[in-house]
């Protein structure tokens, strides 16, 4: 019987939920939001009744309380986020985020779980009174209920909440990517529909290729910063006015979008111009043997270094940068602040670290520099009150931002100082966008794909090439991001790269992203078109931007056969990139199993990647004045040789086979505080 209790509560909670949201008039809408919960319930009976002669039939007690109190913390997070607690979402929900999920610890919303528990103590003893016709009734009806579950589910937008705390749970460790015959090397940044509009190249892109050659690189990736919300795009009043101004003389993408909604995926695309894979984790890509624009550069002789004011501790962050080519990684932890947060610190402690690295770096060098700020990530919290002072979430929001801009100009501010802004490309892009429910429970950046979750805005300024913005209307991808920045430097880019640059060649290009969090979502823009598609439903939205801007009106039923190209090419792509991910873990563990079965290389996580570029994952830093062998680092369990440490601080590779020095220059890490080599 505490099946029928557990559904009884299931009940109450979906009707919590949906209290204050408008669902879709059809008779088919009682049955899309409570099969699920029928379906918990019916497990749940099947589980109580193989036990129920058993020792163990007092464990259904202790599981019906379990399964409550995953129901009633997730009252409030559907409430919030239209979604229920999914493993990727539990994985995000640590200590870095705690001044978030702090900010929605709210009387009402511990009253919400308070209703759930006491009806789940009070459900009980009303069930055991049922008599037995009435119990048979019961099943009956709630069997056609599950019959009748997924048809009604394609036939009314749910929007994800006829997903319960336990069946989502369920759902999304069970593999959700489709099965493809395509080729994996299809490129599928390529429309799958005739061109329709005008692909004549422009001539002042196609002019800058090679034009910045021997410039150095700024990059700022901006968080949760969508473009909607900027003065660059139109928005007013504009909260980053220092952006504004500094695309005065740059590439001004306008239709540019993510990868991926959520911060530590997406730097797979912007560094690595690699396209992440659905249902996986950062770690997944720890070992990807992929270069990235720092590991290309550095091989040049460039110094490049990452610093961030959150912590690299975040969903993993470290295994995305880890290897990457980048000599220096610092977080809020290496760089401190003037004020810290559960996520971070404060952006001028960031931003002076930044220059201070510079100016380190000698004039006669070139560097790479990344700046990931952490302005704009919820709960919107400010060093000091911003010019939108106010007490709604998008008016502190847009405070956040400024502060992100000011920062910016201030780091624009320090290079034009320094005498080196003239010699510096500058990219500015957004990791993803954020989301003030604009569309229905849309709230954050991770689950969804509307406009607001995954258009970003992306300039690359060229001070000194550029008299004036040129303006690039056409469709852009943050994977383009990496290789459109070696064109312009006048180095090819690695065949392996996912993206194109856009100063080349003019093809009908398209941007590609995904959501997992919460529902698998799959979405493409492709000229004025933009196309969602849900795996779990096979539901297929069409929007029309160039009317629509505001996705409001789906017209897929309208567009048939453009509804359906694109659909299977978003199918497509996405097993593309999840076998690619399986097959590189495949690879990674065979190498392992053989070398386990024979001497360990002290060079064995030397990779190179397919087009010969060399990542070096052992890590050194040059401290001493003089001239040194660097000690041997152990780091996780395998030996890793810093090389032998120039006067100048950079590193020879150490091989044997390499006594003349160095073909390229080694990695040299420097203020991480886990990674530092001493000379001897």
């Amino acid at each position: 019987m505490r099946a029928l209790s557990l559904l009884g509560v299931l009940v109450i909670a979906r009707a919590l939920v949906l209290a204050d949201r408008g669902v879709e008039p059809s008779p088919w809408s009682a049955v899309a939001f409570l099969w699920h919960d029928v379906a918990a319930a019916a497990a749940f009976a099947v589980l109580e009744a193989a036990l129920a002669r058993t020792p163990a039939r007092g464990a259904t007690r202790w599981l019906y309380w379990a399964a409550i109190a995953a129901i009633a913390v997730n009252v409030p997070v559907m409430r919030t986020l239209s979604s229920p607690l999914t493993p990727a979402m539990a994985r995000a929900a640590r200590g870095t985020l705690l001044d978030s999920i702090l900010h929605h610890v709210t009387v009402t919303n511990v009253c919400l779980m308070a209703i759930v528990v006491a009806a789940a103590a009070a459900i009980p003893p009303a069930t055991a009174r049922l008599p037995r016709h009435a119990l048979a009734a019961i099943v009956v009806a709630l069997g056609a209920v599950l019959a009748l579950g997924p048809a009604a589910t394609a036939r009314v937008d749910t929007g994800g909440l006829h997903r319960n705390a336990l069946t989502a749970m369920v759902a999304s460790v069970l593999p959700r990517a489709p099965v493809s015959a395509r080729p994996t090397a299809t490129d599928f940044g390529v429309s799958p529909l005739a061109a329709e509009e005008n692909d004549t190249p422009d001539p002042r892109l196609v002019a800058l290729r090679g034009g910045a050659a021997g410039r150095s690189v700024v990059v700022v990736v901006l968080e949760s910063t969508g473009a909607g919300y900027l003065g660059l795009h139109g928005a007013r009043p504009d909260p980053m006015p220092r952006l504004t101004a500094l695309a005065t003389t740059a590439i001004v993408l306008d239709a540019a979008y993510c990868t991926y909604p959520e911060s530590v995926k997406s730097l797979m695309a912007t560094f690595c111009s690699y396209e992440p894979a659905l249902d996986t984790i950062a770690a997944d890509y720890e070992r990807a043997r992929t270069p990235s624009i720092a590991s290309v550069l550095g091989d040049r002789g460039y110094r490049t270094g990452l610093f961030h004011s959150g912590r690299f501790m975040y969903l993993g962050m470290r295994s995305i940068l880890d290897g990457r080519g980048f000599d220096v990684l610092e977080d809020a932890g290496d760089i401190g602040g003037v004020r810290e947060s559960s996520f971070g610190v404060d952006e001028e402690s960031t931003v002076r670290r930044v220059l201070e690295w510079i100016d380190d770096v000698p004039r006669t060098e070139r560097f790479l520099a990344a700046y990931l700020p952490i302005a704009g990530h919820h709960p919107y919290a400010t060093a000091e009150p911003g010019p939108f002072d106010g007490e709604r979430d998008i008016d502190r929001y847009r405070d956040a931002l400024h502060e992100a801009d000011r920062a910016l100009g201030t780091l624009v501010d320090g290079l034009r100082e320094r005498g080196r802004l003239a010699e510096t490309v500058i990219v500015v892009l957004g990791d993803h966008g954020e989301a003030f429910e604009q569309h229905p429970g849309n709230i954050g950046h991770s689950l969804f794909l509307w406009e607001e979750n995954v258009r970003v805005p992306f300039i690359i300024a060229l001070p000194g090439l550029l008299d004036e913005a040129v303006r690039v209307p056409g469709v852009a991808s943050t994977v383009d991001a990496a290789p459109t920045v070696l064109d312009l430097l006048g180095i090819d880019a690695p065949r392996s790269f996912d993206g194109r640059s856009l100063l080349g060649p003019p093809t009908r290009r398209v941007a590609l992203f995904f959501a997992d969090y919460g529902l698998a979502l799959l979405g493409l823009r492709d000229g004025r078109w933009k196309c969602i598609h849900e795996l779990e439903t096979g539901r297929t939205r069409l929007f029309d931007l160039a009317t629509d801007p505001g996705e409001q009106q789906d017209i897929a039923r309208r567009f048939p056969h453009r509804a359906a190209a694109y659909r299977e090419h978003l199918r497509a792509w996405c097993a593309a990139r999840r076998e690619r991910n399986r097959s590189r873990n495949r690879s990674r563990s065979r190498n392992r199993s053989r070398s386990s079965d024979s001497a360990t290389s002290p060079f064995e996580d030397e990779d190179e990647d397919e087009d010969g570029h060399g990542h070096g994952h052992g890590t050194g830093t040059g401290t001493g004045d003089g001239d040194g062998d660097a000690e041997r680092v152990v780091r996780g369990g395998r030996t890793r040789y810093g090389g032998t440490l120039t006067g100048a601080g950079r590193v020879r590779s150490g091989r044997p086979d390499d006594p003349e020095g160095p073909r390229r220059p080694e990695r040299a890490w420097t203020r991480t505080r886990s990674r530092r080599i001493s000379a001897s």
